[in-house]
């Protein structure tokens, strides 16, 4: 009893319960002034109207903000996810563009420092142009890995292999990619959610699991486009939540397997390795052409 007291005299009240009160108040002047006028007593008709008119703008009111307040989960999600990837699309740009063409105006100007310098400035100046160099590709890299421009030209087949050649060139991992399906046809949502995808399984990989073995497989399934991704490293016990328990990496899974209606499986055990099932449905007016392809050895 005193606990729901206690709740009812918080100070200051929510603007739901605010809404709630001033709701309340004008009913009950309405339904008194409604009262006094059937009794016949001396009420102004103008007094009780105006009494109606403001219960009928707080009601509707109070509907409107009801209904302002609930959002859409998955349409927040879906905004969040194009927000993200427009800002990766823009850092991508000026890395690319900016950054990257002000570091080969430098280096091409060491170069020119450098065939022009006497002997014994001779080391420092190679040293300055492998700088150079090797930061101008970290920056391509880096530009590459936010907006995957090779997805609309060589397809998700081809994105995939370069980026797992690129990232586990200096590693000891042994990896594989298996897709024995021509992959036509997927939708850019689509393709960038799957890459997205082994891209975050790969760097977890490579940050946590200690792998020694990676495979990647693509199939198109009459119901969809499946993407596994199995290692045999250490493994972890998967979150119910993984937003709330600190998974970020696999909360983005499923957040992009969510945005296209699709179904994200991630079994797992310390110690025993980790495989990852992402299964993307076609659009519906695409199902009966996937459903209709034949697998291509």
């Amino acid at each position: 009893m005193y606990a729901s007291l206690k709740s009812l005299i918080q100070w200051p009240p929510s603007r739901l319960n605010a809404r709630r009160f001033t709701l309340s108040l004008c009913v009950c002047s309405a339904l008194g002034s409604v009262l006094v006028y059937s009794l016949s007593a001396r009420l102004p008709l103008s007094l009780l109207v105006i009494n109606i008119a403001a219960l009928t703008c707080v009601w509707v009111q109070h509907r409107l903000s009801r209904k302002s307040i609930k959002f859409q989960p998955q349409e927040l999600a879906d905004r969040l996810l194009e927000v993200q990837e427009n800002e990766r699309h823009r850092l991508s740009r000026e890395l690319h563009d900016d950054i990257g063409q002000l570091l080969t105006a430098a280096k091409l100007q060491s170069d020119w420092l450098k065939r022009r310098m006497p002997e014994e400035l001779q080391a420092q100046c190679s040293v300055l142009c492998d700088t150079l160099e090797e930061t101008l590709v970290k920056v391509r890299d880096v530009s590459a890995i936010l907006n995957p421009r090779q997805l609309a030209s060589l397809g998700l087949e081809a994105s995939l292999r370069a980026h797992l050649l690129k990232t586990l060139a200096n590693t000891s991992v042994h990896w594989s990619l298996e897709c024995h399906q021509r992959l036509t046809g997927l939708s850019e949502e689509m393709a960038v959610a799957a890459f997205r995808i082994t891209q975050e399984a790969v760097t977890n990989i490579l940050r946590h699991a200690e792998a020694k073995n990676l495979l990647v497989r693509l199939q198109r399934l009459p119901q969809g486009l499946s993407l596994l991704i199995s290692d045999d490293g250490l493994g972890f016990a998967p979150a119910t939540d993984p937003g709330r328990e600190g998974q970020r990496g696999m909360a983005g899974m499923s957040e992009r397997i969510d945005q296209l209606g699709g179904t994200l499986t991630v079994a797992s055990e310390p110690g025993k390795g980790t495989q990852i099932e992402a299964l993307f449905p076609w659009a519906p007016r695409a199902l009966e052409r996937a459903s209709s392809n034949k697998v291509m050895h």
